[in-house]
């Protein structure tokens, strides 16, 4: 079976206390980056053995190398610049994330994940994945406001330029040796929330037509890749320190979703009521994986097989059985903080989800 897996796992894990420790000592100019980097895979090839002792085949570095799953690959693009910070509190309003601006125009100036993939391909026995931020999350957030108008007058350019930046990134990945690549989208799973779409609507946007510009410019990275590679999307509600930050089913944005982006695989959270019930699964074609996040990646109380195999059931009144997988709702770890479980709860999970696919679907 090619990806996605029947047991399959978003990308990032938490931090080993090694990686934490000396990537604070290397802020401080305690440590070189070269240093770091030493640490860093020693935890990664550690972490790797792990993940294939769960029986997973889907294997990640758990972006240990990051300190969030978008800023540290978007800040390399030419003419992106990311102010502010996720830990500044607004009262009453819980977290303020990092702004992202346009400055400039966009470019892929050097390789982002390469090097990073190179070292992961070299220490795994089963599928190396890389997980980068979907290009939509360079324009929601600030829409048309954030994109400098001297750089951008003409908004389809900055699309373009986007576009052409992951492109350049993921041809790179693939002569590398990836072929399993996975985009990770907030805002379409935003675009489920009310609040958002009207705050989308206050910026100048129309949060129903979002979806569709959004399905064009990831369609304008993806469409020429090679047929050996394959490429899936994560849609999240937000996942910092077991928090999240926004609700809705997937109805606004399903039609659109499952059938104008070309992705093959769907990575969608379902751990709880904050994602609706199974109906939007009806618009997905049958030529595309669901993959089901059913065990919370934010608590630790480990829910049981039994549970989830009556949930895969309840999906598959509305997609064949055949094309759904099951794994955890997000990442362990999107911030370099981590999710507050512990690493025995997170191995606990993934566990389950091997053990639930083999019960399942006899193979995980």
């Amino acid at each position: 079976m090619k990806p996605p897996f029947r047991a399959d796992h978003v990308g990032s894990l938490l931090r080993t206390p090694a990686v934490k420790e000396n990537r604070l000592r290397w802020k401080k100019g305690e440590i070189t980056a070269a240093q770091l980097r030493v640490i860093e895979d020693a935890a990664i090839a550690e972490t790797v053995r792990k993940v294939e002792a769960t029986g997973m085949k889907a294997i990640t570095d758990g972006e240990f190398r990051r300190d969030y799953f978008h800023l540290d690959f978007l800040k390399e693009l030419a003419g992106v610049t990311v102010t502010g910070g996720i830990e500044a509190k607004v009262a009453g309003d819980g977290f303020t994330p990092p702004t992202l601006s346009v400055t400039g125009k966009l470019t892929h100036q050097h390789d982002i994940q390469v090097a990073d993939f190179n070292y992961l391909q070299s220490v795994v026995n089963q599928t190396p994945k890389v997980s980068i931020p979907s290009p939509t999350m360079v324009h929601f957030r600030g829409g048309r406001k954030a994109i400098d108008i001297h750089s951008y007058p003409d908004i389809d350019e900055f699309f373009h330029d986007l576009a052409t930046a992951y492109r350049q990134e993921i041809s790179q990945l693939y002569k590398a040796g990836l072929r399993y690549l996975q985009l990770d989208d907030t805002n379409l799973a935003y675009l489920c929330n009310p609040a958002m779409r009207a705050a989308a609507a206050e910026r100048g946007e129309d949060p129903n037509e979002l979806p569709r510009t959004y399905a064009a410019l990831i369609n304008a990275v993806i469409n020429d890749r090679p047929d050996d590679l394959t490429v899936g999307i994560h849609l999240c509600r937000g996942n910092y320190r077991s928090t999240w930050f926004a609700q809705g089913g997937y109805e606004p944005v399903a039609e659109t979703l499952f059938n104008a982006i070309n992705v093959d695989a769907y990575f969608l959270e379902y751990d709880d009521e904050r994602s609706g019930d199974f109906a939007p699964l009806r618009f997905v074609p049958r030529n595309k994986m669901v993959v089901l996040g059913l065990v919370s990646s934010k608590l630790r109380e480990l829910e049981t097989m039994d549970d989830l195999a009556k949930r895969i059931d309840e999906a598959a009144r509305f997609v064949p059985l055949e094309q759904l997988c099951v794994s955890p709702q997000c990442g362990f770890s999107s911030t370099h903080h981590g999710n507050e479980l512990t690493a025995d709860d997170q191995w606990r999970k993934l566990e389950l989800v091997v053990n639930t696919a083999i019960h399942v679907w006899g193979k995980a």
